[in-house]
């Protein structure tokens, strides 16, 4: 497991699977260990995956300033990253709330992004948001699964003030498209990968400026998938091509029968997408 410094001293450890030219992996939750993300359904065998452990989670050390868990401090992270592999350009794929870090890093170091690969993406950092109808129609589409009826019960306490942890159970299944074996263990994994303090830091205010990091993304010259679920509701499809419409170079991509971790529902579908993007980015 290959470690290095962080600007401010902090040990950052990063895991690599696969062969290839490496593809920069930055984890979701937000601030979940980057072990989750797995092989990412077999895109290993097309490219050498870089996994980084954001600060304070995985096999990455803790900061002595908790306030640099804050999402816009986190890409200086990444250019560390960039620095140590010795890499004049970078491949990046972010997923979920790293979407909103990937977007970051793309805005203030756009000359040093070659592709930028978008996973069901947070999109807070460039102010589209997901709404209490996109999520009810999202859910709507889980009709007549055995677990439909509480969750979506469970959702409309969350959506009306509902403490989300208390509801999670109930909620998680519409987060895959297939809630099996597989999804499940998936899921429990998440208590032991995450670091909840960092969790409430990653979105505090000063985080995001919507309006000058699109006046910045409409000058990337890096090409652009957004990769969105069919089932997801954060973002769905139509937010997800709303935001590869901030972008000159973009392009948008649905995964049928996918929920918000795509490379689990439909591992090949998500290969294909995503390796025929890297070897082909040009819109």
């Amino acid at each position: 497991m290959p470690v290095f410094s962080a600007y401010d001293g902090t040990a950052l450890a990063y895991h690599l699977e696969g062969t290839g030219e490496p593809l920069i992996c930055l984890p979701g939750g937000p601030m979940r260990a980057s072990a989750y993300l797995g092989d990412l359904g077999g895109l290993s065998a097309h490219r050498r995956l870089v996994r980084l452990d954001l600060r304070g989670t995985g096999d990455s050390a803790l900061p002595s300033d908790p306030g640099s868990y804050r999402c816009d401090r986190l890409a200086d992270d990444v250019e560390a990253l960039r620095e140590h592999l010795r890499l004049d350009r970078m491949d990046i794929l972010g997923h979920s709330a790293s979407g909103n870090l990937a977007v970051l890093y793309a805005a203030a170091h756009p000359l040093r992004v070659r592709t930028l690969t978008l996973v069901t993406p947070g999109t807070r950092a460039v102010g589209v948001d997901a709404t209490e109808q996109d999520w009810r129609d999202a859910i709507a589409l889980r009709a007549g699964e055995p677990w439909y009826e509480s969750g979506r019960a469970a959702w409309e306490a969350f959506l009306c003030g509902g403490a989300l942890d208390d509801l999670w159970s109930d909620i998680v299944p519409f987060m895959y498209g297939r809630w099996d074996g597989a999804a499940q263990a998936h899921a429990a994994a998440d208590a032991h990968q995450s670091n909840h303090q960092a969790r409430v830091v990653y979105y505090a205010d000063g985080a995001f400026d919507p309006p000058a990091t699109v006046r910045s993304l409409a000058a990337l010259d890096a090409p652009v998938l957004v990769l969105a679920g069919q089932y997801d509701g954060g973002p769905t499809p139509a937010r997800a091509a709303e935001v590869a419409a901030l972008f000159p170079h973009a392009r948008t991509v649905v995964q049928p029968g996918a929920g918000h971790y795509p490379w689990m529902d439909d591992p090949e579908a998500f290969r294909r997408a995503v390796g025929a993007f890297l070897d082909d980015p040009d819109p």
